[in-house]
């Protein structure tokens, strides 16, 4: 296993700190990934445990937090309903708030989910939506057979990539779909990543990165087949893989087309990453000297959307309270709270009014449109920075 990522020391990028937490210090551990060129697979080269990444800090992601996500997930549900049967029986891996969940029910489904964060649960039963409070492995699936049964389908968006045992995770999924049943998922897709150097979507709770040459491996030991797959247009470019157990079909062309891209590109050498390390090292020194030129003039910067990728950026580029002023996002949840490591203050978008003026950073790039148009209506001399600017 080849080391090809290095990015530092970083804490867990779901974390937001509270003001009763201020003093005390975070954990934090490398971010560091490595290769295997034979089977595809990228993860982190330090696990941490699963545990700790949900439940030592109040978790504050919600899949529905922005327009643009509950239309994602919309879209989503009609599209997965048009290839189950109607009235199947679905399970949702990492259900968060019961947004997705309940779309399914309101499409003639019976669905429930399960999730590991009790202030999720919360949320998810508050939208009516059964949730089992568990994260999910070997014996989670005992307990749900127990009370639900067997399933026709298994989702689990942006959730299998956080798996410490991915093997186990698809065995478990295996273990509660029936034959011919569906795993449906979708996560950021690897390729993307690395072509347009979002390395901020590595982060601890992304324990393994997933190609199509990759998931085809895993899918396989657990007794799937890849019949559709495609990338949407959802945090940057994500996979969403369709694979069935016990299909006889064997891997769609598109799968087999995706591989070759894959391998053409030079995903699975380490040379590849040699130069995506060197590029985005200087992205940060170019950005970082405009920051520095910026602050010693005395005008205020701010981040936009307190994200997990904006702490994977924040903690790489080394931008701290001292630097950036404060971070705005529009969730309850992490109003109020600071950044991990760099105590940044997270505050409302609000903010904004009170400078003549300032500097912004986009850190929930997904959305920059959406951001830039909320921040430029609050106060239009907004003057917006990015690396790829200077780069």
């Amino acid at each position: 296993m080849n080391t090809i990522i290095r990015l530092g020391m970083h804490p867990f990028a779901d974390t937001f700190v509270a003001e009763h937490q201020y003093h005390l210090s975070e954990p934090a551990y490398p971010l560091e990934c490595t290769l295997d060129e034979a089977t595809g697979e990228i993860k982190l080269k330090h696990q941490t445990s699963d545990d700790d990444r949900y439940s030592m800090y109040s978790y504050s992601y919600t899949s529905s937090n922005s327009k643009v996500s509950r239309d994602h997930w919309v879209e989503y549900s009609d599209e997965v309903s048009k290839i189950i049967p109607k009235g199947s029986k679905i399970l949702e891996i990492g259900s968060n708030d019961g947004f997705l969940t309940n779309e399914f029910i309101k499409r003639g489904h019976t669905a429930r989910g399960v999730d590991p964060s009790w202030d999720m649960n919360v949320l998810a039963r508050k939208r009516g939506v059964n949730t089992y409070h568990m994260l999910f492995n070997h014996d989670a699936v005992s307990t749900i057979k127990e009370s639900y049964g067997m399933v026709d389908v298994v989702v689990a968006n942006n959730v299998f990539n956080h798996a410490n045992d991915p093997l186990e995770f698809v065995e478990s999924v295996s273990s509660i779909v029936k034959d011919e049943g569906y795993f449906i998922f979708e996560l950021p897709y690897w390729l993307y990543t690395i072509k347009d150097k979002k390395f901020d979507q590595i982060y601890h709770e992304h324990v393994t990165y997933f190609t199509v040459k990759y998931a085809y491996n895993l899918l396989k030991q657990g007794g799937f087949e890849i019949c559709n797959v495609e990338v949407v247009d959802y945090h940057g470019g994500s996979l969403r893989i369709v694979s069935r157990k016990g299909s006889s079909v064997g891997i769609c062309q598109e799968a087999k087309k995706m591989i070759q891209q894959e391998e053409e590109y030079g995903l699975f050498q380490a040379g590849t990453y040699r130069k995506f390390m060197s590029e985005i090292e200087s992205d940060r020194n170019r950005f970082m000297m405009k920051l520095y030129e910026i602050k010693n003039k005395g005008i205020p910067i701010i981040g936009v959307g307190a994200a997990a990728k904006a702490n994977t950026f924040l903690n790489f580029y080394n931008i701290d309270h001292t630097i950036m002023d404060f971070v705005t996002d529009a969730s309850d949840s992490k109003k109020g709270k600071y950044t991990p490591l760099t105590r940044i203050p997270i505050v409302g978008d609000e903010i904004f009014a009170d400078y003549d003026r300032v500097y912004a950073v986009v850190l929930s790039w997904n959305i920059s449109d959406l951001l830039k148009s909320k921040i430029k209506q609050i106060n239009n001399k907004v003057t917006f920075l990015s690396p790829e600017e200077l780069s």
